[in-house]
């Protein structure tokens, strides 16, 4: 996928996603399996989404065999960094340090957290 196209999944999508950079290559089933061990969904519907997703360029198709082999074709960091930069625009009107503030208000950060925040301002303000 090209590096200036935004990666914006839905949400069930994302799911399928999430599926594949965690198992690898998978048949619809077994993408399926995975998805009904925490909600159910049907067979048919997995397999609409998954095609859906071979037109948007989220997943490719290996069809050589008579089970089609779904294959990621998005980088699952890529992605990540697509919906947080969304989200930190949409949310945050751009401002990550809002985000973060945000979350240590509403979390009680452990001191190894802390350390590692620490850690990377650290890093931030040396390649400034």
């Amino acid at each position: 996928m090209s590096i200036n196209r935004k990666i914006k999944p839905t949400e069930s999508e994302l799911e399928i996603l999430q599926v594949l950079w965690q198992n690898g290559p998978s048949s619809v089933r077994v993408v399926n399996d995975v998805l009904n061990e925490s909600r159910d969904v049907g067979y048919t519907t997995t397999l609409k989404i998954m095609q859906i997703m071979t037109e948007k360029g989220l997943v490719t198709r290996n069809t050589e065999s008579r089970t089609h082999i779904y294959h990621t074709a998005v980088q699952e960091n890529d992605t990540q960094k697509s919906l947080l930069d969304s989200f930190i625009e949409k949310t945050y009107r751009g401002s990550a340090m809002r985000l973060v503030m945000q979350a240590l208000g509403n979390q009680k950060a452990s001191p190894e957290e802390l350390e590692e925040l620490k850690a990377i301002i650290d890093k931030l303000e040396k390649n400034k």
